[in-house]
């Protein structure tokens, strides 16, 4: 058996027991440490009147189910971006996805403050839609438009431009406290409702991703190779752009923006299992879902007993991650 054969095989039948005792370490360890016979009780013979059961059902526990699912979102998400693309720096966060869906909520925030959970989430899906197509369609008019640094080039502008336009709005609007969970990623407020709903939406996402998995892997030899294989390459590409939307939509709309994941997971999976996309898809998100719920942990360590945004934990690693990819890669295509 060949090393990335291997590799697949640990990952997937592996990641029950790693996510479990991910999950326990992230409910235990925090500015107030829980034993694991709390944890117990808490899940299986719940006592309202004790506090530290009170904090597992409410806090904790959605805390590591919500960073689980949103790391595999994002890395999936990315995943499916730079298979589509062939651009080895295509990612939610670089390609305005998550920018457009914090944009839509601000213009919610302002205009309808009272809007219900489901209807939050509808808005963040809308959102990346808006934001990943304003990308394309500059990306379309401009020579040489899809090359990875120029599209990194033209992703960041469009994200930033968004994202400034948000702050000014919500600041102009006196929602800026609102809107600053979502541009600082905070895990500990994510609303256990909204978890509830995000769930079957979430999965929706992944299962469309799992079936594209073939396509992309046809998709990344390059379109003309996909095409001359009888693809209908139109079709992948706006069902892979509904997937990222609705899996994007759904992380932002828990927990904000947060940078790097689909950029960094999907090259890690790549390395470690090989370039068919039926398996680095899965492999993406249980790493990513995995790496996300242990930076969370470290975030709650770095100025303890306060909370570091995870974002700055998921930026210390990422930016020297792309920096690489750039000298590394230069301006090409990979070869997927």
């Amino acid at each position: 058996m060949d090393r990335k054969r291997l590799a697949r095989y640990i990952i997937i039948f592996s990641s029950p027991a790693v996510i479990l005792f991910t999950i326990i370490l992230s409910i235990c360890f925090g500015s107030t440490d829980i034993p694991i016979k709390e944890v117990h009780q808490a899940i299986f013979s719940f006592d309202a009147e004790n506090v530290q059961q009170t904090i597992v059902r409410t806090s904790r526990l959605p805390r590591a189910v919500g960073s689980l699912l949103i790391g595999v979102l994002l890395a999936i998400s990315g995943a499916l971006m730079q298979g589509m693309t062939r651009n080895y720096l295509a990612s939610p966060s670089i390609m305005g996805v998550s920018d457009g869906a914090a944009f839509i909520i601000t213009i919610a925030l302002i205009s309808l403050p009272h809007l219900s959970s489901l209807e939050m989430l509808m808005l963040s899906f809308i959102g990346s839609i808006i934001g990943i197509a304003l990308v394309f369609g500059l990306e379309a008019c401009i020579r040489n438009g899809f090359s990875p640094v120029r599209l990194a080039i033209i992703g960041t502008v469009i994200g930033t431009f968004l994202s400034s336009l948000s702050q000014a709005l919500a600041s102009y609007y006196q929602v800026s406290q609102t809107m600053s969970f979502w541009y600082n990623a905070r895990l500990h407020q994510i609303n256990s409702e909204l978890l509830g709903y995000a769930l079957p939406i979430a999965c929706i996402g992944i299962v469309m991703a799992l079936l594209l998995a073939k396509s992309i892997t046809i998709l990344s030899l390059g379109k003309e190779t996909a095409t001359g294989l009888g693809q209908k390459t139109w079709l992948i590409q706006m069902l892979t752009i509904i997937s990222v939307g609705i899996m994007t939509g759904v992380g932002v709309a828990l927990a904000g923006k947060i940078a790097f994941i689909g950029l960094i997971i999907p090259h890690i999976a790549r390395l470690l299992v090989g370039e068919d996309y039926k398996w680095v898809i899965p492999c993406s998100g249980i790493i990513g879902g995995i790496f996300l719920a242990v930076c969370d942990i470290i975030s709650r360590f770095v100025h303890y007993p306060f909370e570091t945004p995870i974002g700055v934990v998921t930026t210390l690693v990422g930016i020297p991650f792309f920096l690489y990819l750039i000298k590394k890669r230069g301006g090409g295509y990979h070869r997927a």
